[in-house]
C-alpha cells in the first residue's frame, strides 16, 4: 500500500444541535478515509463533541446561538469575531473542501466567503437551515444554492424544495437513525439509574440556550410542579446539556419543590428510561421519537419577537417539531408561545400518561416516521458522497 494522501477538510456549524450532527459526521469522515487510505485534517467551527470527535476547533460556537430577532443581538459581536478568526485560519490554511452544516446566518456568511475567495474549494451544505418551512427570504434560498457545489438532505421535503430551487441535491437520510437503529431498553436503562421500576418518570428538556432559560424554563417547570400535583408518585429527571446548566436546573428544582435530580450526563438513559418527555422543540425530538418515548413538545420566544414575528412578518408555520416535519403531519402536540401554558402542557401530558390510546396513537406515529426517515448509514453514505467530491490535486 502506497503513503497516505491527505485532505484538509473545514466543518462550519453552531449550537448543541449542529455540534451533535458534526460529531457523528467526522466520525464517519474518519472511518471512511481510512478505507481510501486517505489522511485527514478537519478544522472547525463547533463545540466539544467536534473537537472530541478529531476536530481541530478555530472557534467554539456552542454558546452563541439564539432564535428569535431580540435574542440574537447580544450574539452579533461574538459571531462576527469567530468568523473573522475562521476566515483568517482558512486563507492561512486553505482547506480542500468545506462543509456547512445549518447555522444559517453564520453560514451564508461562510459560504460566500468561500466562494469569493476560494472558488476552487468544493462547499458541501449537509443538514441545509430549514427554508422549506420557515420560508423567510427566497434571496436567502438562492444565496445557499448559489454557494453550494452539493447539499445533502436529512428530510424527503428538504430535498423537494432545494431541488425545485435548482440546487445539486441528494437525499441521504436522517443522521439520528445511526444512533438509535432499534428502540432501548427501558428496564434496563431505569436499573442503570437506580429507578423504580414501577414509578412513573418524566424527562424535562427545558433548554440547550440561554434565552430558553428565561423565556421558557419557568412555564415548563410550573407545568411539571402542576403534574406532579396531579401525580405526586412522579420522579422527574433532568438532563443538563451542559455544566452551565446544571446549577440552574437544580436550582429551579429546589424553586418548584419537584421530585427529581438532574442528569449530568447520559441524556439518552435518561430518556430511555422514561414514561414521557416535556421538551423544547428541537433536534432532542427526535431523538425521543426514535426511542419510542412520547414527549409534548414546547417553546416560546421574547414576546416582542414572537409579536413581530407573527404580527408583522406575518410567518405562520405548518410545524416546528422534527418529528412532526418528517412527513408534514401532527404527531407529537407542539405547544407553542401563547398556547404553552402550565395548564395547557399539563393536560398534554397527562393524557399520555393516562390514556393508552393516545400513547398507541403516537407511537404508530414514530413508526411510519421512522420508515420515512430512511436507512441507517446516513453518516458513512453522507461521509462517502462528501470525500468523492475532494479535488483530484488532493495528494
Amino acid at each position: 500500500m502506497g503513503s497516505a494522501r491527505t485532505a484538509r477538510i473545514f466543518i462550519s456549524t453552531g449550537e448543541v444541535s449542529g455540534d451533535l450532527q458534526g460529531s457523528l459526521l467526522i466520525e464517519a469522515l474518519y472511518r471512511q478515509a481510512a478505507q481510501q487510505n486517505l489522511s485527514l485534517e478537519i478544522l472547525a467551527l463547533g463545540g466539544d463533541r467536534m473537537a472530541a470527535a478529531g476536530a481541530k476547533l478555530v472557534g467554539n460556537t456552542l454558546g452563541i446561538g439564539s432564535v428569535g430577532i431580540f435574542e440574537a443581538l447580544p450574539y452579533i459581536l461574538p459571531s462576527l469575531r469567530i468568523q473573522k478568526l475562521a476566515k483568517q485560519t482558512l486563507l492561512e490554511q486553505p482547506p480542500d473542501l468545506a462543509v456547512l452544516i445549518d447555522y444559517m446566518n453564520p453560514n451564508m456568511v461562510m459560504g460566500q466567503f468561500l466562494k469569493s475567495q476560494m472558488p476552487q474549494v468544493p462547499v458541501v451544505y449537509y443538514i441545509a437551515p430549514q427554508q422549506w418551512v420557515w420560508g423567510f427570504s427566497e434571496q436567502d434560498t438562492q444565496r445557499m444554492v448559489r454557494n453550494s457545489d452539493q447539499m445533502l438532505a436529512i428530510f424527503p421535503e428538504e430535498a423537494k424544495y432545494y431541488r425545485e430551487h435548482g440546487a445539486n441535491v441528494e437525499w441521504v437520510g436522517h443522521p439520528l437513525l445511526d444512533r438509535f437503529p432499534h428502540p432501548p431498553d427501558r428496564a434496563a436503562a431505569r436499573a442503570q439509574l437506580g429507578l423504580d421500576p414501577d414509578r412513573p418518570v418524566v424527562v424535562l428538556l427545558p433548554a440547550s440556550r440561554q434565552q430558553e432559560v428565561r423565556y421558557l424554563m419557568p412555564r415548563l417547570f410550573q407545568a411539571a410542579r402542576r403534574l406532579q400535583d396531579y401525580r405526586p408518585d412522579i420522579e422527574f429527571l433532568i438532563p443538563a446539556s451542559s455544566e452551565y446548566f446544571q446549577p440552574i436546573l437544580r436550582q429551579a428544582i429546589a424553586d418548584y419543590s419537584l421530585q427529581g435530580r438532574v442528569i449530568e450526563s447520559g441524556r439518552r438513559l435518561a430518556i430511555a428510561a422514561a414514561d414521557l418527555a416535556l421538551t423544547k422543540s428541537g433536534t432532542a425530538n427526535l431523538e425521543i421519537a426514535l426511542m419510542n418515548v412520547p414527549q409534548v413538545v414546547v417553546y416560546r420566544l421574547n414576546p416582542v419577537s414572537a409579536w413581530v414575528a407573527h404580527h408583522l412578518l406575518k410567518i405562520s408555520l405548518p410545524f416546528i417539531s422534527p418529528v412532526n416535519l418528517v412527513e408534514m403531519k401532527p404527531v407529537v402536540p407542539e405547544l407553542i408561545q401563547w398556547q404553552m401554558t402550565p395548564e395547557a402542557v399539563c393536560a398534554r401530558a397527562l393524557d399520555l400518561l393516562d390514556n393508552p390510546a393516545s400513547r398507541q396513537r403516537m407511537l404508530a406515529g414514530y413508526a411510519s416516521m421512522r420508515q420515512a426517515l430512511g436507512e441507517p448509514g446516513v453518516c458513512d453514505r453522507s461521509a462517502a458522497k462528501i470525500l468523492s467530491l475532494l479535488p483530484a490535486t488532493v495528494s
